[in-house]
């Protein structure tokens, strides 16, 4: 209608008073609704992204709460298997250890766990381009949680270690399913791995049999010295987890901020 108008106007060469205020009126008419239009648009946009942003944000309040449990969970395990460590470092060199003590706490030390990231939330946003709508000072906090994932390095460092391999190649299969049947790690209400069992049950297995395999440990010249770099090891990795629980309690803090 507009352009129309502005057409037979042009045409006609000759403007009077009133064609040019008509003109005038319309143009004006444009443009404001076109300007009311974008502001429209620009508010329904950053309406639509602060939904999503506290949309992410309660997402990721569930997510590092879970991390937050599994990451507390990894530690005590790992405390657990560092004990089990310390416990044979100190039985290995004894002229008579308790060959059953010496056994289990040998095995646990070659143990590992893994209880990965939540990821689902956080790579959303990531693809989308989204973190620009996360609270200011959650967004840096959780892009270096989620830019190293603790849980799997570990896995990746104990489950082939030298110490691991050469402890799980002296004692007998027979004593391992003994152990991992009765005596093994055990998950907790959260599905985690938090520890080891209290009361342990070899059975199956004689005592002459978890002789040898106590013999074999004592008498094999590498295990102590491979057991020692495993505690070194057992050290950082216990370091790192605390780290993540500081870092995901500082992410937790700053995301219930922002609510």
């Amino acid at each position: 209608m507009f352009v129309r108008r502005m057409v037979s106007y042009f045409r006609s060469q000759t403007w009077t008073p009133k064609e040019f205020t008509a003109v005038g009126v319309d143009l004006v008419i444009v443009v404001l609704g076109v300007f009311i239009a974008t502001q429209v648009a620009d508010w329904s946009a950053r309406e639509a992204d602060k939904r999503r942003g506290e949309a992410y944000v309660q997402r990721l309040i569930a997510d590092v709460e879970r991390d937050l449990t599994g990451r507390r969970d990894s530690l005590a395990y790992y405390e657990a298997v560092n004990e089990g460590a310390l416990q044979a470092n100190a039985l290995l060199p004894e002229a008579s250890p308790d060959p059953r003590a010496l056994v289990i706490a040998a095995y646990r030390a070659t143990e590992y766990s893994y209880n990965p990231a939540t990821r689902s939330t956080w790579d959303e946003i990531v693809s989308s381009g989204d973190i620009g709508l996360l609270p200011p000072r959650a967004a840096p906090i959780l892009t270096g949680y989620h830019s190293v994932d603790v849980s799997l390095d570990t896995r990746e460092i104990f489950r082939a270690t030298a110490y691991r391999t050469r402890v799980r190649g002296l004692i007998s299969y027979e004593v391992q399913n003994a152990i991992r049947n009765g005596c093994s790690d055990v998950r907790n209400a959260e599905g985690n791995f938090g520890g080891f069992s209290t009361e342990c049950q070899l059975e199956g297995v004689s005592d002459a049999e978890i002789a040898a395999a106590a013999q074999a440990l004592r008498r094999d010249p590498d295990v102590r010295a491979e057991l020692r770099n495993q505690i070194s090891e057992l050290a950082a990795v216990r370091g790192n987890f605390g780290g993540d629980i500081a870092i995901l309690e500082d992410a937790l803090e700053a995301l219930r901020a922002a609510q």
